[in-house]
């Protein structure tokens, strides 16, 4: 899958644009434009804020230069030149992330991506994006939608969507010490939510342990074990949200069905 195009800085001297006040539609008021580009699939609304930065966003051939303008549709709206389609209806993909690839869209010393992987599995495939992220050696599942706003929600600390992960680690821990976590713990002032956390089994000095939490910290699993003097050596996630890896293969990608996808989407809001 092709990476998104850089900002050309020979096109910054393109006259800037005032925001247009939205007129009503089938979208009422109107939504913001960092909304609307991520519910395309064109980046997260963070990201989609800075390409507005960057100049890279035009309306008619004008470039926008607040994500605070507010439209009524996509139509006449660019990104680096090319023309926004109006957002697809949400799709939501499962994929078995191996060890070893990048949850980025490039990376600048050569290792490879996911969407290095995915343009040789799924060359077919629309643009997507990674709901959350898994460290270059984590391994297991990997939510992919095409939907901005979709990502965001799954994401949010707020909305509680459980993760669920098996971790393979060296080392002396007893199920007490793993049940106090269900009371959140501060590591070097950073602090992390409850996890519900259990010893599944053990053999000599390794086991592996079972971890459901909802925050999803960067490398927030690995920094708790190694709080808890265990070192780890594999880790997996398993499940997100409801969807499970059960049943798919490493480096296998394959769509959840739309009726699973409604269902779930209504239990957010």
């Amino acid at each position: 899958m092709p990476p998104e195009t850089e900002f050309d800085p020979s096109t910054t001297a393109r006259r800037r644009a005032k925001p247009r006040k939205a007129s009503t539609s089938a979208l009422g008021e109107g939504q913001r434009i960092a909304k609307l580009l991520a519910r395309a699939g064109i980046a997260s609304r963070r990201e989609i804020e800075r390409m507005i930065e960057g100049g890279r966003v035009a309306r008619d051939g004008v470039v926008i230069t607040t994500p605070a303008t507010v439209l009524t549709s996509l139509n006449g709206i660019t990104v680096d030149g090319k023309a926004v389609k109006e957002p697809a209806p949400a799709k939501l993909w499962r994929f078995h992330k191996p060890a070893g690839l990048l949850t980025a869209a490039r990376d600048f010393t050569g290792r490879e991506t996911i969407y290095d992987h995915l343009a040789r599995v799924a060359p077919d495939a629309p643009r997507m994006m990674p709901v959350g992220r898994l460290d270059l050696n984590t391994e297991g599942l990997l939510l992919m939608t095409n939907d901005g706003e979709l990502k965001r929600q799954m994401e949010l600390p707020a909305t509680g969507v459980e993760r669920t992960y098996r971790a393979r680690a060296f080392g002396e821990v007893s199920q007490s010490q793993l049940e106090d976590l269900i009371h959140g713990i501060t590591i070097e002032g950073i602090r992390y939510g409850k996890i519900d956390a259990n010893l599944e089994r053990r053999t000599g000095r390794n086991g592996w342990i079972e971890m459901t939490l909802t925050e999803g910290k960067n490398r927030e699993v690995r920094r708790v074990l190694e709080h808890l003097g265990l070192k780890v050596s594999r880790l997996i996630r398993t499940r997100y949200g409801p969807f499970l890896l059960e049943g798919l293969e490493p480096g296998a990608l394959d769509e959840v069905r739309r009726h699973d996808l409604i269902t779930f989407r209504n239990t957010l809001k």
